[in-house]
């Protein structure tokens, strides 16, 4: 038992593993997070509508959208804003790595009439032909990929924009890396059951990394039959370490904002967006 717990408890080396699949392809997970993405009275999986509304509204008008623009939206999630955006006219592509959520954004999609790509990939996997004007990647999902992938990533932003094509993300700022403290609690079905639809017992440890400003979320999930972890990592950023990453990969900073409806920048955020072109 003191070994299991020794094991538990052991801090991994910033990024050392990667389970963004347990939460997309398991079943059971992959409906919660669906109905966390739905809830629109929260800010857990998706902004809550308000938020959304305003900030396509900000994005329709800020980027000068219309029929002609061609959008992508990484990990679209059930379609949230791409279907807003398609309202609008855009010509919207989605891409998510959950085949729940997209088999909802189609559903959705039908009934309204719209005429939105979705693609099932991992959007660092992502191929096509098409070319875009706007690629948008919301609720700080950049935030939660190691270095590398992040560098895959906008090498890939690089290749899927038009000439003069822009980039818009979200991001954890250092203010929320401030705000969290080192925690391991112990729980009985923590998160009302999130994990599994049978009884588990969940170890949850919180670990910092000052040096590279990276928090992790560790999930140990113990069932009857099963053992598993799970791990989320979050990246932090300043304005300034986020800025540099953009220009050292090739990108020119138009504006930095507190959020992606186009709030001006405050040093005490607690994310921050950030528009980029070609």
């Amino acid at each position: 038992m003191f070994k299991k717990l020794k094991e538990i408890n052991k801090r991994p080396e910033p990024f050392q593993y990667y389970t963004a699949e347990e939460l997309w392809t398991n079943e059971h997970t992959a409906q919660q997070m669906l109905e966390y993405h739905l809830n629109e009275s929260v800010d857990l999986s998706s902004r809550n509508r308000d938020f959304i509304e305003r900030s396509v509204d900000w994005i329709v008008s800020h980027f000068e959208i219309n029929k002609e623009a061609r959008v992508a939206d990484f990990g679209c999630g059930p379609g949230l804003y791409a279907h807003r955006l398609a309202e609008k006219s855009a010509q919207v592509t989605g891409i998510d790595f959950s085949l729940n959520s997209l088999e909802f954004a189609k559903n959705f999609a039908e009934q309204k009439g719209l005429k939105i790509d979705y693609i099932q990939a991992n959007y660092l996997d992502f191929e096509t032909d098409n070319k875009f004007d706007l690629i948008i990647m919301i609720m700080c999902d950049f935030s939660a990929l190691s270095p590398k992938q992040r560098k895959i990533l906008l090498a890939k932003f690089q290749k899927l924009l038009k000439p003069g094509g822009t980039v818009l993300l979200d991001v954890h700022s250092i203010n929320h890396f401030n705000s969290r403290k080192e925690a391991a609690i112990y729980e009985l079905n923590q998160l009302n059951g999130f994990w599994s639809p049978d009884d588990y017992y969940c170890y949850v440890n919180t670990f910092k990394y000052e040096n590279e400003k990276i928090l992790l979320d560790k999930y140990t999930i113990i069932e009857e039959s099963r053992e598993r972890v799970v791990y989320n990592w979050l990246q932090c950023f300043t304005k300034e370490t986020l800025v540099n990453e953009f220009e050292e990969n090739g990108f020119s900073v138009e504006a930095v904002y507190s959020d992606v409806a186009g709030k001006e920048f405050d040093p005490g955020s607690m994310e921050i967006a950030i528009e980029v072109k070609k």
